[in-house]
């Protein structure tokens, strides 16, 4: 599978710097931070669709196809690819832009369900588009 892509789908929801903070023990950027900034970015999407809160369901396919070092430019980008009765299913990709190298190199890639709900954590229907 390739790495590397002219084009990232959807659309940015998400740009951060990679810190030394966010290193794992052989300092390389932590998987989890990575997961994390998706989440928060498939969140956003899908709480724009719902218009309102939403809770993550499940992440499936999830796949760590390049590291992150520290000083990579991380950008997550979303594309919302079905929406159910109650439910976002949204296509996350992370890319980094390399330091002083300015390529784009795609680093993770998964697929989050989101579940549109009410101020008690309830499943809500979702708004029409």
């Amino acid at each position: 599978m390739p790495t590397s892509y002219p084009q990232p789908r959807g659309e940015l929801s998400l740009r951060t710097v990679a810190m030394p903070a966010d290193t794992n023990p052989a300092g390389d950027i932590f998987g989890g931070w990575i997961m994390s900034l998706m989440d928060l970015a498939a969140g956003i999407a899908a709480g724009t669709r719902a218009k309102g809160r939403v809770a993550t369901a499940a992440v499936s396919n999830l796949s760590f196809l390049q590291p992150v070092k520290v000083g990579d430019v991380v950008c997550v980008y979303t594309e919302i690819s079905k929406t159910g009765r109650t439910s976002v299913t949204v296509g996350v990709e992370a890319y980094v832009l390399r330091r002083n190298q300015g390529e784009r190199v795609r680093v993770t890639a998964a697929e989050f369900v989101l579940v549109a709900v009410d101020d008690h954590g309830t499943p809500r229907v979702l708004p029409p588009a």
